[in-house]
């Protein structure tokens, strides 16, 4: 997808409804739990012995600014079709959600985790394909540490499995005596080098950001994110993740670093690494293209929509997707998110690998 077709977040699908189809009707709802109440958007039915597809959002945004992009990319609606969505708002991130009041005290990162049962329980939902992005991406690795039986897949972009250190601490505080609390979010998000760039997809963001009516109730998410307890991942210890993975990070990103690290950590038979050029801080909404075939390729590995058909992109990208990926430099051993579209299956590795493609 080009730039152009990505400045509108409300971007229309790129493939004209055939006749007959309407678009999917969405319903809001809100659930009460411990720690507030919080809201989420339901796309599509649920489907027998299928997880729903369950996002979570970035510090900064909504379920739509940070996820709208990709779900109504046109190559996506082969797979959200098979699949029943709920879209989580953090609490005083959706639509017209009133500031906070003074002194509120607002949920910590782990809290927001402990939301999730409610609204699963609600729904009637028992697992799920995680889909998170930073902030939303650690609430939801936290959720499967605590409840490993009800997430079948992780899709992790941007994740920070740590907790921040004295001197990520000190810099931070620095940077507050200088920077408002929106530059602050758009350096979390974007890039230097793209927030110099000042395109338009940053110009909408840098505005949606600076001019949000719920600023304070933002600054309380951000505060949360940056109080985050380390995950302690341990490879082949208690704290893993327990499911397949699927690591994304944009290359020369914010995030890079802190992503190879958890990529480390995780165990290297479940764990998918995709790391993509050209796409900045959120690979979401730059490349919803590269993605939508990353994650295809991902659900299909968990032995969902096996037999569904390629796209002509996919078919030309397979070949070099294969030729891209490269282990130790050996090609030879590689494993490829593309080898796993014939079979519904992902081939099984050398051992001690994780599958790293860079696109």
């Amino acid at each position: 997808a080009t730039m152009a077709e990505l400045q509108e977040v409300q971007i229309t699908e790129e493939k004209p409804l055939l006749p007959g189809q309407t678009p999917e009707a969405a319903k809001t709802h809100s659930v009460e739990t411990p720690y507030g109440s919080v809201t989420f958007t339901v796309y599509g039915t649920p489907k027998p012995k299928r997880p729903a597809i369950f996002t979570y959002h970035d510090v900064g945004l909504n379920y739509k600014s940070c996820f709208q992009p990709l779900f109504q990319f046109g190559d996506m609606q082969e797979i959200i079709q098979n699949f029943v969505r709920v879209h989580v708002d953090a609490p005083g991130m959706e639509e017209g959600a009133p500031v906070f009041p003074l002194g509120y005290q607002y949920p910590s990162l782990d809290q927001l985790a402990d939301m999730i049962p409610c609204i699963l329980q609600y729904l009637n939902f028992s697992t799920i394909i995680g889909v998170g992005v930073g902030a939303g991406a650690y609430i939801l690795s936290r959720y499967a540490l605590n409840h490993p039986d009800t997430v079948e897949g992780l899709v992790l972009i941007n994740i920070d499995p740590n907790a921040k250190g004295w001197m990520d601490w000190a810099a931070h505080k620095l940077t507050g005596l200088t920077s408002s609390i929106p530059e602050m979010i758009l350096g979390h998000l974007f890039s230097q080098e793209e927030l110099s760039g000042n395109s338009e997809l940053i110009q909408k963001y840098r505005s949606l950001i600076t001019h949000a009516p719920n600023l304070e109730n933002i600054e309380l998410y951000w505060n949360s994110y940056n109080n985050r307890r380390d995950l302690n991942f341990e490879r082949g210890g208690e704290m893993t993740l327990k499911c397949p993975v699927m690591l994304v990070v944009g290359d020369q990103a914010p995030h890079e670093d802190a992503v190879v690290e958890c990529n480390s950590k995780l165990d290297p038979t479940q764990t998918s690494f995709l790391k993509m050029a050209d796409s900045g801080g959120q690979p979401q909404l730059t490349q919803p293209g590269k993605l939508t075939e990353a994650f295809k390729y991902f659900v299909q590995g968990m032995g969902y929509m096996a037999s569904s058909c390629m796209t002509r992109l996919s078919r030309s990208r397979t070949a070099s997707l294969t030729s891209a990926a490269s282990i130790d430099g050996s090609r030879s051993r590689s494993r490829t998110l593309s080898q796993s579209s014939e079979s519904g299956t992902l081939p099984s590795g050398p051992p001690g690998h994780t599958m790293e493609v860079s696109c």
